[in-house]
């Protein structure tokens, strides 16, 4: 017997897609698996806007709407040669106006248009699965013939005023997308979470979508409860989606491609010092994707604290003051993280001589994140500390003199643990406190390094690759049946 239900787009990364119009072009990329792009743009939008474009990276299009549907059908061919079934995955997809700001701007979504349990050949009993994977197992189209498995929908004005203004999709193929958001790589992302990169439980309330777990629960597993999310209550589960670094997964795919993907080693402050008192110790942080990278020898001096400016304690959104100046110069300079972005901070105490800067990060997220941005004046590093482990440090400044301290930090890389993996090697998901819908729990921990694809944010060095040694992507997905 075979269940099905339909689902509507949740919001994953960047957005909730919107129901489309009629089909107006299909275009599809073979290779292991065919993937068909049904273009629901109305005439003269998205896939076929007219505006000429010159060709770029490779994509030879001469309208924005051609070289979206190249671009598009790129993205599909790289998993096309990567999948296998025998069955046609259907893409509705368009570009439509997203939420947006001047600072911020939902990329896009894809989702699957249903999940189905109980199919022929369904290797877990009584579990949801996305329609693709649903049609691969089984070996037979379920549903209505030729029905999209996926919608997908992207943001049609990014980089237009008011959409993260000037920060442009790159519609080239080779990933040379310099300081704009390489396309490819976002439907990469997108697709994935259509294909099975993703939970149907509602990791809010814990509370099983009809009844029934998802595949992806099967190998989700929370160490504070010493379950995996199938066997878990629905508290349980609410619990563990924002128990920070005590969610990972289990499959042995993803597992076993984690020393040849991850870096093995996390990167960690030390603290010693005079003055350190309780505080010594080693903390993990999350690493700053500008500025100079940690390294080894680390970087070490004493630790000195932004304090009261005139947009708040700590905050550094604002050239610093002469007794800041003062402090920082040619020390390791802590400040707060809010109000403004991380680069603003960092630049600021770099131009007052500072050699490296702790950001206390303002909620609760473990392991820490890291900082995020593009500013390429940056050369100093920085990294984000726990709001607990910002507490502990600042504990032991109270004492300080005007440009000393005793408590001293050394910047750099520690142990034989692999960078987004716990002590058992197992890969770490996303589970913030506060809960994030759309983000939390169907993603990477961020702090994997290298940053992979399916963290909850794009980042600028991501490739395009889905596999080892690269990427973790694919070796997920084998794990739930691809």
């Amino acid at each position: 017997m075979t269940a099905s239900k339909r689902l509507s787009i949740k919001r994953l990364v960047a957005g909730l897609a919107c129901a489309g119009a009629l089909v107006a072009a299909t275009g599809q990329a073979q290779a292991a698996a065919t993937l068909v792009i049904n273009n629901v743009n109305g005439p003269g939008v998205g896939f076929n806007d007219p505006t000429p474009a010159l060709p770029v990276g490779g994509n030879s299009g001469t309208t924005l709407g051609e070289q979206r549907f190249i671009a598009f059908g790129h993205a599909l061919n790289l998993w096309g040669a990567t999948l296998n079934s025998n069955q046609p995955i259907i893409i509705n997809a368009q570009f439509s106006a997203l939420t947006c700001t001047a600072t911020a701007a939902v990329l896009g979504s894809a989702g699957a248009t249903s999940v189905f349990r109980d199919f022929a050949n369904a290797p877990k009993a009584a579990t949801w699965y996305p329609y693709a994977l649903a049609n691969k197992i089984s070996g037979a189209y379920l549903g209505t013939l030729n029905a999209p498995q996926i919608s997908a929908n992207f943001n049609v004005n990014l980089g237009q005023s008011n959409c993260l203004t000037g920060t442009f999709f790159y519609w080239g193929l080779d990933g040379n997308h310099g300081t704009h958001i390489d396309f490819v790589a976002v439907l990469q992302h997108e697709l994935a979470h259509a294909l099975g990169f993703v939970t149907f439980t509602n990791g809010n309330t814990g509370v099983q979508f009809g009844g029934s777990p998802s595949i992806w629960d099967h190998f989700l597993f929370g160490t504070t409860a010493s379950k995996l999310w199938k066997d878990m209550t629905d508290a349980e589960r609410a619990a563990s989606a924002i128990s920070g670094d005590k969610l990972v997964w289990t499959g042995a795919n993803v597992n076993g491609a984690v020393p040849f993907v991850l870096r093995p080693s996390i990167a960690a402050l030390s603290i010693s010092g005079p003055a350190a008192g309780a505080a010594a110790g080693i903390y993990a942080v999350g690493e700053a994707i500008f500025g100079t990278a940690l390294g080894n020898p680390p970087v070490s001096s004493q630790i000195m604290p932004v304090v009261d400016q005139p947009n708040g304690t700590g905050l550094a959104c604002l050239a610093l003051s002469a007794i800041n100046r003062l402090a920082v110069r040619g020390n390791i300079g802590l400040v707060n993280r809010g109000t403004c972005a991380d680069t603003v901070k960092v630049k600021n105490l770099q131009d007052a001589g500072a050699i490296a800067v702790l950001v206390a990060d303002n909620v609760v997220d473990l392991p820490p994140p890291g900082l995020v941005g593009t500013d390429a004046t940056i050369t100093i590093p920085s990294v984000l500390i726990s709001q607990a482990d910002g507490i502990t440090i600042k504990s032991r400044l109270g004492t300080r003199s005007r440009t000393a301290s005793g408590v001293v930090g050394s910047l750099g890389f520690a142990g034989n643990q692999y960078a987004g993996a716990d002590a058992l090697g197992r890969a770490l998901m996303f589970a913030p406190n506060p809960f994030q819908s759309g983000s939390s729990v169907s993603h990477w921990s961020p702090s994997m390094r290298p940053n992979q694809l399916m963290e909850p944010s794009i980042n600028a060095d991501l490739t395009q690759s889905v596999i080892p040694p690269f990427d973790l992507t694919f070796r997920l997905l084998q794990d739930i049946g691809w």
